[in-house]
């Protein structure tokens, strides 16, 4: 499957048509496959499109940062302000294709409006997304092998990086999700109950539940989320139902965390991802003021 084809037909998660690529074959899965961040967008993520988005780092502090784990380090992108003072944190975790480019220029956009930003590579020791070549292989090699637990430890270290530095004011902290990572944000929700607010683009509400690596969908414990999640959707993704969105509407208003739930028509899944053709300029606008909003209600 080539990036033109993502989002516009259903896959299956769990057995999303396993290719073998060149570039993945007799990988080990012992230790930590990436010890550091690759740079420029992932291979599979091509063609770029001329319309992505570069942010400056003026007047920023960013760059690639290790961050102590139990089983060792990982990997990930920081942009914070270059001025004196502790920032609120803004944890944004990563699409399937990693920590790339895109990912790393949300980081500076959020860094630009005054957050401690920081995307940790959640696929650190499954694998290098950034040098496989077909989105299949990516899900069926790295992707479904990703406990969630490991996710969720992964972004207690990085908040516990983020305070030890000195930097980050730590009472006030966000998540914003995108793609994979929307899916992780209502499991991040849901684990960490501390969380101020969390943003969640087009993640997966069903369809990842496995017995051992991911026990619960989305929808599985929306309604005993206490976190308030604003999640951002397309009226036309190919991933996610509108049934399913309406059912995960009604659990979380059972669930009284004030969560909400908004569905763009007429756009499909990766409208804010704009070195794709998915990418829609108003769609992803209108939603990075929603979610700029949402974090400044629930004093992130």
């Amino acid at each position: 499957m080539k990036l033109m084809d993502y989002g516009l037909e259903p896959i299956d998660f769990n057995d999303p048509a396993p290719t073998v690529d060149k570039a993945d074959a007799g990988l080990s899965r012992r230790g930590f496959v990436m010890t550091s961040l690759a740079s420029g967008f992932a291979v599979a993520s091509n063609p770029v499109l001329a319309q992505a988005i570069t942010t400056d780092s003026k007047g920023l502090v960013a760059g690639e940062v290790s961050i102590p784990v139990a089983d060792g380090k990982i990997p990930a992108y920081r942009a914070m302000p270059a001025g004196p003072g502790k920032f609120p944190v803004m944890l944004v975790v990563q699409e399937i294709f990693g920590v790339h480019e895109h990912i790393k220029d949300m980081c500076r956009r959020y860094a630009k409006m005054g957050y401690y930003a920081i995307a940790p590579e959640m696929f650190a020791r499954q694998g290098d997304v950034a040098k496989m070549t077909d989105i299949p292989a990516i899900l069926s090699q790295v992707v479904s092998k990703v406990p969630d637990a490991q996710v969720c430890a992964d972004l207690d270290a990085t908040l516990a990086f983020a305070r030890a530095s000195g930097h980050a004011d730590a009472k006030r902290t966000g998540l914003v999700g995108y793609c994979w990572g929307g899916r992780t944000a209502w499991v991040y929700a849901r684990h960490n109950g501390n969380l101020n607010a969390a943003v969640a683009y087009y993640g997966l509400l069903e369809g990842l539940k496995t017995p051992e690596l991911r026990p619960q969908d989305p929808i599985d414990f929306a309604d005993s989320i206490k976190v308030p999640v604003l999640g951002l959707y397309s009226g036309i993704d190919a991933f996610v139902k509108q049934e399913t969105i309406a059912k995960m509407r009604g659990l979380i208003n059972k669930g009284g965390s004030g969560s909400e739930i908004v569905v763009f028509p007429d756009v499909d899944h990766g409208f804010n991802a704009d070195y794709r053709p998915s990418y829609d300029k108003a769609a992803a606008t209108y939603a990075q003021k929603l979610a700029s909003d949402w974090f400044k209600k629930h004093r992130v």
